[in-house]
């Protein structure tokens, strides 16, 4: 149990800073207290079943997610940035040529 209440502990911070929300507000989405989430990212307490129902749902996630063996939102957070950067880049490009074309017309 203690390495399950190690990853839930992980897994509920990681969600909760990625979301960018406090402990405080986590504790009010779930209706519970701040001192009890806390507890639960300090691994002092396993929450409930029907507890970690409304945790899960205050972090926008379904429950079995909350005990995923890897959760790496800064490389979602990454590759999004890579994949969104490069649509960018190709659509300032293709604007770029678009416009240097109707230059070279007006000449």
């Amino acid at each position: 149990m203690t390495n399950l209440r190690a990853l839930l502990a992980s897994n509920i911070k990681k969600r909760r800073k990625y979301l960018g929300i406090s402990q405080a507000v986590l504790a009010e989405k779930a209706k519970t207290s701040t001192h009890y989430i806390a507890q639960i990212e300090q691994k002092k307490k396993f929450p409930s079943s029907e507890m970690l129902e409304r945790i899960a749902a205050a972090l926008e996630i379904d429950s079995p997610q909350l005990f995923a063996t890897e959760i790496n939102y800064d490389e979602i957070i990454k590759r999004f940035q890579e994949f969104f950067l490069t649509d960018i880049g190709a659509a300032v490009s293709a604007a770029a040529y678009s416009k240097l074309a109707e230059l070279k017309k007006e000449q």
